[in-house]
């Protein structure tokens, strides 16, 4: 496997904790974690391979690290890359919103000339609306570790087993 950037963007820690057990269950010493709030742009051009992950705040923002940096990210070329999604959020709270931020990440770089894997079936999960589901399938891996904690382990580990080999 080549080089793996984990970049997230997390407010209360959540986010973190996720990339950071994504990266573990990867188990390769050449994946690293960015902070959004402390990367370089350089990193993007670094990587052939990204996993961006962010929260949904509010009713359906984009975490603020993650939308302070996206004219960055819009500006970014991600030509050739792969790059697989993560999001979080609360689809009990927030139901008509849930991981609305997931949708805003995959619409910044959906044309930009990556390759997306990482699609999710929204299946197993209840809410109503979401930027995030593309018909049927979530843009990417989708937590909710405030209703169903006890699932993000699973849904990680079978995320992460679907992208490895299709990681650069």
């Amino acid at each position: 496997m080549k080089k793996i950037a984990i970049i997230y963007g997390s407010t209360g820690g959540n986010t973190q904790d996720v990339a950071k057990r994504i990266a573990t269950q990867l188990n390769d010493d050449e994946v690293k974690l960015f902070d959004v709030a402390k990367i370089k742009p350089e990193v993007f051009d670094e990587y052939p391979n990204l996993i961006l992950g962010t929260s949904t705040t509010g009713i359906g923002d984009l975490q603020d690290d993650w939308d302070s940096y996206l004219p960055k990210l819009l500006k970014t070329n991600l030509e050739g890359k792969t790059v697989a999604l993560f999001g979080l959020g609360d689809a009990s709270s927030y139901s008509d919103s849930f991981v609305d931020s997931l949708g805003i990440l995959y619409e910044a770089v959906k044309d930009k000339g990556c390759r997306l894997v990482g699609q999710v079936s929204t299946d197993g999960y209840q809410f109503d609306e979401s930027k995030a589901d593309l018909g049927g399938e979530f843009a990417g891996l989708v937590i909710d570790e405030d209703n169903e904690p006890e699932k993000t382990g699973s849904r990680i580990a079978g995320w992460v087993a679907a992208i490895a080999s299709q990681l650069q």
